[in-house]
């Protein structure tokens, strides 16, 4: 194969110890970029019992060892010899115990690579040894305490979701840090030993849900969050029913239902264009006008300065125009069906989608016209509908729509096919006695990207990278085309470690100054669909002319490695959730509900672009291949419902854990009340005789009901006993926290640390924060390396504070840069004020 048709990672060997779904997920992501893996089950197969398997040991061997003796450990170890990557995900210490030592592995052999996984942080001495299951996580890390404004008034806490959201989150950083330390052992000759819990990984992922801006003005309070203070001062309880919330919810920001009886959600805030399009699609926009509905000109001003109440495009709207310009949409969209409406909207450049469920979504004409589902012909299942690959590069991505099922072999074969790979490769690092010393450097130093990109997914894909020492250059335009809540509130975490310059890259002038910067950098990233990417002159042959060699990056929404009927829709994280089926899950298919956690998929989505972006390096260094990544927030959506999204003939029921009810998987997986406060106990019937040994459960192996026994039994004790007794029994238990909570006994003052030595919680508090306010972050601390340096972050400029500086950078003295901000091609900051008041 040459390079233009080989995959970025063949040549790779990869020893995958990985259970459950994060540590064979890494492997299965390394897998689909052309790695050679080979994944390791106990002798009783896999931990987790899920036809999920299938898809996260594609492309793999699999073989069974049982490292407890001697002769398998020294098959085991014998594979080893032969990868240059080991991962697993078990508790800290175990694969040591079992006598994969990745420190002596190291020393040996200092080239190698090795990723843990664990579901607490190594350095976490409260929890690392507890039993952490997702669903124990997830509770430990407040994802179903703080499950949004519409739980809190209908007054469900705690609340369940099935979704393994800090696995998805953690097979994105941790396959990242993979590509990044192959990138640096490219250079240098060294690997890494690598750790990323998963723990660290759900915070992350949960950033937008836990910073805290004091002082944070009256409009950016949504109406639930007005109710809610409400209630609260004076003492009303929280109590409301699904249809009352509708009235408490932004009319560009909902759910409609239509003429076939189906749910749409729209969603339109903070962007006036998209609510004018909305207005104008539905047929009432003039009608508004008419009834004087206002539109102020700078949304960035001021509100005391504003010449109106409100406008379009502001996020969110007064309960007054709301309740008016609601109403009429609901008439409206009861006038065709769901299904045209997502056309209409789609073809409009309107972001809205129908809701649809999971095994919709996977059966759908898109999806798999455009890659983000494809088929597998599985030893046990058959022809199976899997996810697509999670990122890709667009020359390539073809060839990655095709994985081979998962092939059972004995451990002769797996070595032998390590020996094979290994005997092609083309080794072009150094070697030896010529692998270089410790550099203590970030991976991506010396790396410089320019970001164009809005909203959440976008910009977090470099804020994710600048954590390893990339310089990152952020472009917006002089005019902001959305309101201060998107505009500026959501840059405090994206905005991070960047320079912010303002230009009209549309302009001659300003593209001048474009293709100055495009000159100096390494990789130009992008949120848009493909239509627009010829228009903005960001087109492969555009970008090669101007700087011949510089990679590129693309995220969208519904873009896939072909191209489908939908690739070309605009959208947001809200858009697929509904279209994916996760609102149908969390809320009940009848009462579709938005998963409660902003950003839920647009920061995996992030996560996912620097993976993309860190193999095109990888690939570059080695072959001198460029290319152009790419992922979306569909292909991120299926990896965030990994037990779900696949499907084959014979496959049971959809029918997985949804509803506001649902408080489990199970009666043994599932949030019981104690005599003080909430125990979730994450077990199986494979364990009712370790549950009978614990004090206090003695007969729940012959209990009729166990639910109504297990009632009882916590009903004794406070949870913090149960959760005591449980777990020293290495039963999965967890006491649900609040993100609050967490964010209180965790943050310290901002240190110059990254946070990556404080175990499994990590806040920074930044007092003298440019916005004036003091803002409180969770740190970029989830991948951990052994030798390479993880940056702390720098909190994010006003829009436009280094304009004249990164214009000066590429030739233009200040007269031309002070004339350059008369004419209106750069600008120094929107609005007067860092975050409008």
């Amino acid at each position: 194969m040459n390079n233009k048709t080989q995959l970025p990672l063949e040549g790779v060997r990869v020893v995958d110890f990985g259970q459950q779904i994060a540590g064979p997920a890494v492997a299965m992501v390394l897998a689909d970029f052309g790695a050679t893996v080979v994944h390791i089950d106990p002798p009783e197969g896999p931990q987790w019992d899920s036809p999920a398997n299938a898809i996260l040991n594609r492309n793999k061997s699999c073989i069974r060892i049982d490292l407890k003796q001697q002769d398998d450990l020294s098959k085991a170890l014998a594979l080893i010899a032969e990868a240059d990557i080991v991962i697993e995900s078990f508790r800290p210490g175990v694969m040591k115990k079992l006598g994969v030592d990745f420190q002596q592995l190291r020393e040996e052999r200092p080239d190698l690579i090795t990723l843990s996984v664990p579901g607490f942080a190594s350095n976490d001495s409260l929890r690392r040894e507890w039993k952490a299951t997702e669903a124990i996580v997830a509770a430990s890390c407040g994802a179903f305490t703080d499950m949004g404004f519409n739980r809190v008034l209908m007054g469900i806490n705690p609340s369940f979701s099935p979704l393994p959201l800090g696995s998805s989150y953690a097979i994105s950083l941790a396959a990242s840090s993979i590509a990044l330390a192959l990138f640096e052992r490219e250079k240098t000759g060294r690997g890494d030993s690598i750790e990323v819990p998963v723990a660290a990984a759900l915070m992350e992922g949960l950033s937008y849900n836990s910073y805290v801006v004091e002082g944070l003005p009256e409009r950016y309070k949504t109406m639930r969050e007005h109710e809610i203070e409400h209630r609260k001062a004076n003492n009303i309880p929280m109590d409301l029913s699904y249809d009352d919330l509708q009235d408490y919810l932004d009319p560009f920001f909902r759910t409609y239902e239509c003429a076939d009886g189906r749910m749409f959600y729209c969603v339109c805030p903070s962007h006036r264009n998209h609510a004018m399009r909305c207005l104008k699609l539905l047929g009432i926009y003039d009608e508004l006008v008419a009834e004087g509905l206002p539109d102020v000109k700078d949304l960035h001003m001021p509100i005391s300065e504003w010449d109106g109440e409100t406008s379009i495009g502001v996020y969110p709207l007064p309960k007054k125009w709301a309740d008016i310009i609601s109403a009429k949409m609901k008439k409206a969209f009861l006038t065709r069906t769901s299904e045209e409406w997502g056309r209409l909207f789609g073809e409009g450049q309107i972001p809205g989608a129908p809701h649809r469920t999971t095994q919709e979504w996977v059966n759908s004409e898109h999806t798999n016209t455009a890659g983000l589902i494809v088929e597998v012909e599985d030893p046990e299942f058959g022809r199976m509908k899997q996810p697509g690959p999670i990122a890709w590069l667009e020359d390539i991505g073809a060839s990655m729509l095709t994985p081979r099922p998962r092939r059972y072999v004995s451990h002769d074969e797996a070595l032998a096919e390590l020996k094979a790979v290994a005997a092609a490769e083309n080794v072009t690092r150094p070697t030896g006695t010529n692998i270089g010393p410790v550099s203590n450097k970030g991976w991506l130093e010396g790396v410089r990207i320019l970001d164009l990109t809005n909203v959440i997914a976008g910009p977090h894909s470099t804020a994710f990278l600048s954590r390893f020492g990339a310089e990152v250059i952020k472009v917006d335009p002089i005019t902001p085309l959305y309101d201060p809540l998107i505009g500026t509130l959501f840059t405090f975490q994206t905005g991070v470690n960047k320079q912010s310059a303002l230009i009209d890259i549309m302009s001659e002038e300003g593209r001048e100054a474009f293709n100055r910067l495009v000159r100096t950098v390494d990789i130009v990233v992008i949120n848009a669909p493909e239509r627009q990417i010829k228009t903005l002159g960001l087109d492969h042959e555009t970008l090669q002319g101007v700087n011949p060699g510089v990679l590129f990056c693309r995220l969208d929404c519904l873009g896939g490695p072909l191209s489908g009927p939908k690739t070309d829709y605009i959208g947001y994280d809200d858009i697929v959730q509904a279209n994916s089926g996760i609102m149908s899950r969390f809320g009940g298919p009848a009462t579709p509900e938005e998963h409660a956690h902003l950003g839920t998929l647009d920061v995996n989505c992030g996560f996912a672009a620097g993976l993309a972006m860190s193999v095109a390096l990888y690939r570059k260094h080695k072959t001198g291949a460029v290319s152009r990544a790419r992922t979306s927030l569909s292909a991120v959506t299926n990896f965030a419902q990994a037990p779900f999204a696949f499907d084959y003939e014979g496959r049971a029921p959809f029918n997985e854990p949804s509803g506001r009810e649902v408080l489990g998987n199970h009666e043994l997986s599932h949030f019981y009340p104690t005599r003080e406060g909430w125990i979730f106990l994450d077990s199986s019937r494979d364990e009712l005789l370790k549950l009978e040994q614990v004090e206090g459960l003695c007969g729940i192996s012959k209990a009729v009901d166990i639910p109504a026994f297990l009632t009882t039994a916590f009903g004794k004790a406070p949870a913090s006993y149960w959760a005591d007794q449980l777990q020293a029994a290495d039963i999965a238990a967890a006491v649900p926290m609040s993100i609050e909570s967490l964010r209180a006994q965790y943050s310290r003052e901002a240190d110059g640390t990254p946070g990556t030595t404080l175990g499994s919680y990590a806040f920074s508090i930044f007092r003298d924060h440019p916005s004036g306010h003091c803002i409180t972050q969770v740190d970029h601390y989830s991948i951990r390396p052994s030798e390479a340096m993880i940056r702390a972050f720098r909190p994010a400029e006003r829009f436009g504070h280094s304009t004249r500086e990164v214009l000066a950078t590429v030739g233009y003295n200040d007269n031309e840069i002070d004339g350059m901000v008369e004419r209106q091609i750069a600008g120094t900051g929107w609005g007067k004020e860092y975050l409008p008041s």
